[in-house]
């Protein structure tokens, strides 16, 4: 019951996520620095968005001597419409977020990791596109690259979204700007110290 609780909630989030960024375009709340990382995922989810669309429209002629089926197929087939566009939007309005604060990582709806300036050790430039898993290391690509490593002298716990949870030392993560997130990563961990 708590899968489906956490899996309805998720979708939840994804549908206010696309509503904010079909009305509100602006910046994100809570103040700070915006990192972004969506920008070259675009022209992929608007791809993605148009099979699915050629599906729905493909299905809807195959079914039609059948209505019932018609109408399920239909019905299922506009939403993952609306989910692909949701993912997107999720992207766009929920970029990573500097603050004195904390640094909050953050991917769609999926994740948000609050790491402290003082628990940051090192934070450099790195660009990866493999990602074993290891224990203790958080990866969080865009289209399998990330861009920036943080270090951390004390673990943060990560907490999934189904709830599960698991202290990480390493957090690699994908960002546009990432020299300007070093940057201001570097000098807002020298400053908490």
């Amino acid at each position: 019951m708590r899968a489906v609780l956490a899996l309805a909630r998720h979708e939840a989030r994804l549908l206010g996520c696309l509503a904010v960024w079909a009305f509100r375009r602006g910046r994100p709340s809570g103040g700070g620095q915006v990192f972004g990382y969506a920008r070259g995922q675009g022209p992929m989810m608007a791809g993605l968005a148009f099979v699915c669309l050629v599906e729905t429209l493909t299905m809807s002629v195959l079914l039609r001597h059948w209505p019932t089926v018609h109408a399920v197929m239909l019905f299922l087939d506009a939403y993952t419409v609306v989910f692909v566009i949701a993912l997107y939007a999720s992207q766009v309005v929920r970029p990573h977020l500097l603050t004195a604060e904390a640094v909050r990582i953050r991917h769609s709806v999926h994740l948000d990791l609050r790491v402290p300036p003082a628990a940051i050790a090192a934070v450099r430039h790195e660009v990866r596109t493999t990602h074993p898993r290891t224990d203790g290391e958080l990866d969080v690509p865009v289209g399998s690259r990330t861009s920036v490593t943080i270090e951390l002298a004390t673990p943060v716990t990560h907490v999934t979204l189904f709830g599960r949870r698991r202290e990480v030392r390493v957090v690699r993560f994908h960002v546009e700007e990432a020299e300007r997130m070093v940057r201001s990563l570097s000098t807002l961990a020298r400053s908490a110290t």
